[in-house]
């Protein structure tokens, strides 16, 4: 790599090497307005259960809250884009959805490792400069500080979107102390379209740019540990895992190349397309060996069967009758009243297909 560089494109050219698709730098307080929105979100409750939000808000709001000598941050994406169209089983009753970012390996562990290798050299590169990685566990703002640094801009359904790679990247970053020439900052670039919007099954954006988590079947399927509301159940249909419908209809995505460089994002075959059924029979110690490696892993064998019960009771299928009954004396008081539903509905006259 050519010294005469300077440090930022040098940055950008190791980023690349290291299999980074896009990497831009922000002056470490580039989104001021980021805390506001997170405060104003949280005082209307749109994080639902997920108390960490709160707990952890005076980091989150701005780098400088999470570590007061960060001076820069280093922004960087890694692109998982799916070389089939995310919606294809959306009508496949016996069959679940699983979002497309969780189909292969847990991008926490990939990431870090690439984030990790990136500082190292950038410490050596620059001696006397601390560093600091971050994937999305940490209480940081991916999403304002990418834009802040040029990678894209924050679309109408609040994730990022990429001229080059649609809504499909990853997110990391990286804070250093070190004060590096900030990126032009992205342009919002979604015009009149509303197509995330009007996609939504569960009517999640009150606004645009605005996300009500506790409509969210991400959130639901993910992060909510209790029954899943009833007046969610059927606009879910077979999302046993996350949901990709506001990404997959973004028309930016016609420009995002498969992610084929990252061979750990490639799907696993059992995870594309898995039978209900053979999901439905997992206990605890057959769902830990299915899902080893897998961000699903972390949910846990209950919640999945609680998602995979309200799947089947969407379905219409008839030979899912036997596996959801064979769960109604589950353990797991939320696993058995999930059983009673889909029953229920699979047991009536005109059960309802997909929402």
């Amino acid at each position: 790599m050519r010294e005469d560089k300077p440090l930022e494109q040098r940055i950008k050219d190791k980023a690349a090497e290291i299999g980074f698709a896009a990497c831009g730098m922000a002056c470490a307080d580039a989104a001021p307005a980021a805390g506001e929105r997170l405060r104003q979100w949280l005082a209307e409750g749109r994080h639902g259960s997920m108390i960490w939000m709160e707990e952890r808000a005076h980091h989150r709001e701005s780098p400088t809250g999470l570590w007061p000598e960060v001076r820069s941050v280093i922004a960087l994406g890694m692109s998982y884009a799916p070389g089939v169209d995310p919606l294809a089983l959306a009508g496949e009753g016996e069959t679940g959805r699983i979002s497309v970012y969780a189909q292969g390996a847990d991008y926490h562990d990939l990431v870090k490792r690439r984030l990790k290798e990136l500082a190292r050299w950038l410490v050596g590169a620059a001696p006397g400069a601390d560093v600091k990685v971050f994937v999305d566990t940490a209480p940081v703002m991916e999403k304002p500080l990418s834009e802040a640094a040029g990678l894209g801009w924050q679309g109408k359904h609040t994730n990022l979107v990429s001229r080059s790679h649609g809504s499909w990247l990853f997110l990391g970053a990286i804070y250093t102390t070190l004060e590096l020439a900030p990126d032009r900052a992205g342009r919002m670039t979604c015009g009149s379209c509303d197509a995330c919007q009007t996609a939504c099954p569960t009517d999640a954006f009150p606004a645009p740019y605005r996300l009500d988590a506790r409509r969210c079947i991400s959130y639901l399927t993910i992060e909510h540990k209790g029954p899943i509301p009833h007046e969610f159940r059927e606009a879910m249909g077979n999302r046993i895992y996350g949901c990709d419908d506001c990404l997959a209809v973004c028309p930016w995505n016609k420009f995002a190349a498969a992610a084929q460089a990252n061979l750990a994002f490639a799907p696993r075959a059992e995870l594309t397309a898995p039978a209900l059924a053979d999901l439905l029979a997992l206990d605890d110690a057959a769902f830990r060996e299915v899902f080893a490696g897998s961000p699903i892993k972390r949910i846990g064998r209950d919640r999945m069967v609680r998602n995979c019960l309200i799947a089947a009771g969407n379905s219409g299928s008839g030979a899912l009758v036997e596996p959801v009954r064979a769960l109604l004396d589950d353990p797991d008081d939320v696993v058995r009243e999930a059983a009673e539903w889909a029953l229920e509905r699979l047991n009536s006259p005109s059960p309802s297909g997909e929402g």
